[in-house]
């Protein structure tokens, strides 16, 4: 009996249709790129101090004066969030008294910005920080708003695939695509922070939901090699070309209102995409509309230049296919034994750490030294060569030791970023990106790790409850950035930590590398790693006449 693959064989691997396919669901991704990380710029802080009004009657002296000073990079600022008391120093100004001269102002007493904050234009025109005051016992806010986003992405996480197994994978795709352009158009016109958060939030629910639905349609339509190749390079390039056009926008448009309106002009226009990307032959057949899957096929056959037999799906073998009742199998299985429980654990570990520290550096860019437009359009070219780097590692190389590799990267550079003295900050950007890289790299590849690990029976699930701690990490990243206020050097220390000790966690991992994937859990056992706990415990089993408990222990090195 022959599969879908084996049906479709016909079509050739890389024809033009397979070529169209490929790129313009790797294009869908686009929007993805900037929309998720426009908070970057939209929710930017700028240097900012307390107001002092007009209407007070101050010398220039005395207005020169008002704010407090600290020491901050060994540099004497105005403090952001606090003034002189401005009765007391408006009586000495009218006085005649000298700031600095005739009174100490390490004495004066201090108030908080009553009157609100004076914001420089230096970078930003006006942002959400700006328009509504999202600074000092406010600051909480902007690493909520960003937290509120990926408890949307969360969300969709959990749903998007339950939509595109009901109504079709092409529907939900170009629905959420228009959820995801709809609702950051409706962003515009926000008259609150509350407003624009929870839009946030449903824009983060389209934004999953569209890379999710469009990475499963090119899945099924492309053949076995290409579809590695689109998972691994195809959807994360896009992803990060999306990422490197965000700070060309930023740098023209300085208003946050008129920046997101023209971040939503590229969803508009991939609508235009819903007449070239057809619904997934294999999705049509499991619902029985064998004759639209036809159509598509012969289509497909058309464009490449062949003909068509002239019956692709034979009926008969169809209905066998689909009256086979697979086994049920539920999320307990994920923890039902010692070795797939203590798998779960370490990979949920690690996809919870890959994303605080790839989500952390990604947000963080605004703290480093030099220009932001170019940090970011940095942080977003680094990707390419680590999204490359990590494909050629999962052609040659042990799974484990090329995710612990690129972990032990990362972690090392940020933890010696602390180490650089602070006028050299072309060499700490340099290591943020190098770290950045590092991370970036082991995400790619942890993907296509987890799933070869896991069994086809719980695969899904496996990766799914994978992808669920890699969403909780998101959530966590932006206040991991938000500890840098208190100190410059701690977001990337603990980051640094977390990655290196995950590097060694990895090590702990089964090897899947050159391995047949498991379709059953008693498979599992099978993998690099365990072979030798399994012949162990066998071993121990004859000699002691019992039953060994499980335990997952397999070879660092």
């Amino acid at each position: 009996m022959r599969d879908y693959d084996e049906v479709t064989a016909f079509l050739g691997e890389w024809g033009p249709f397979q070529r169209l396919i490929f790129f313009l669901l790797s294009a869908s991704i686009i929007p993805n790129g900037f929309n998720g990380m426009s908070i970057v710029f939209l929710a930017g802080t700028p240097e900012h101090r307390c107001l002092v009004p007009d209407t007070v009657n101050l010398s220039s002296a005395w207005r020169n004066h008002s704010i407090p000073l600290e020491t901050k990079d060994g540099l004497q600022v105005p403090q952001s969030c606090r003034r002189y008391r401005l009765a007391t120093i408006a009586n000495f100004s009218a006085l005649g008294l000298e700031p600095g001269v005739d009174v100490d102002l390490e004495q004066l007493e201090q108030e908080s910005c009553l009157d609100g904050w004076e914001y420089s234009k230096d970078v930003f025109q006006a942002t959400i920080v700006t328009e509504w005051d999202l600074v000092c016992q406010n600051d909480w806010k902007g690493p909520f708003t960003i937290s509120l986003f990926f408890v949307g992405v969360l969300i969709g996480s959990f749903i998007s695939g339950q939509l595109s197994d009901r109504f079709g994978r092409k529907n939900v795709l170009f629905l959420t695509m228009a959820m995801q352009t709809g609702f950051s158009f409706l962003q515009v016109f926000s008259v609150n922070f509350e407003m624009f958060t929870v839009l946030f939030v449903l824009v983060g629910m389209g934004q999953i939901s569209n890379y999710v639905a469009a990475f499963v349609l090119g899945t099924e339509i492309l053949s076995k090699s290409i579809r590695i190749i689109f998972a691994t390079l195809g959807v994360c390039i896009f992803y990060a070309f999306g990422f490197m056009v965000l700070p060309l926008f930023a740098y023209f448009i300085r208003d946050w209102r008129m920046l997101l309106l023209a971040l939503t002009v590229p969803g508009v226009l991939c609508g235009a995409l819903w007449w070239f990307i057809p619904e997934s032959p294999r999705w049509l057949i499991s619902q029985g509309r064998i004759r639209e899957a036809e159509v598509i096929i012969r289509r497909a056959a058309k464009t490449n230049g062949i003909v068509a037999p002239s019956t692709i799906f034979d009926l008969n073998e169809l209905q066998d296919l689909n009256s086979k009742k697979p086994q049920l199998h539920h999320i307990y299985d994920l923890i039902r034994t010692r070795n797939i429980r203590i798998l779960t654990i370490m990979s949920i570990i690690l996809w919870l750490t890959i994303s605080v520290g790839y989500f952390g550096l990604s947000l963080d860019t605004p703290n480093l030294h030099g220009d932001i437009y170019v940090n970011s359009f940095l942080s977003a070219a680094v990707e390419v060569p680590a999204y490359v780097l990590a494909w050629l590692l999962l052609q040659h190389l042990p799974r484990r030791y090329s995710i612990s590799a690129a972990l032990f990267l990362g972690g090392s550079v940020l933890l010696f970023l602390q180490l650089v003295p602070s006028e050299l900050f072309y060499m700490s950007t340099t290591l943020v990106m190098v770290g950045k890289f590092g991370i970036t790299s082991a995400y790619s590849m942890v993907y296509v790790y987890t799933a070869e690990l896991y069994p086809t029976v719980v695969r899904n699930m496996g990766v799914g409850v994978s992808s669920t701690a890699s969403r909780l990490g998101s959530i966590l990243s932006p206040y991991f950035v938000y500890l840098g206020a208190y100190d410059r050097y701690l977001p990337y220390i603990l980051m640094g930590s977390l990655t290196i000790l995950t590097a060694i966690l990895t090590l702990f991992f089964p090897e899947s590398f050159g391995v047949p994937l498991p379709d059953t859990i008693d498979q599992m056992l099978r993998i690099k790693g365990i072979k030798q706990w399994q012949s162990q415990n066998q071993t121990r089993m004859l000699k002691d006449g019992e039953e060994s408990p499980t335990v997952l222990k397999s070879t660092a090195f």
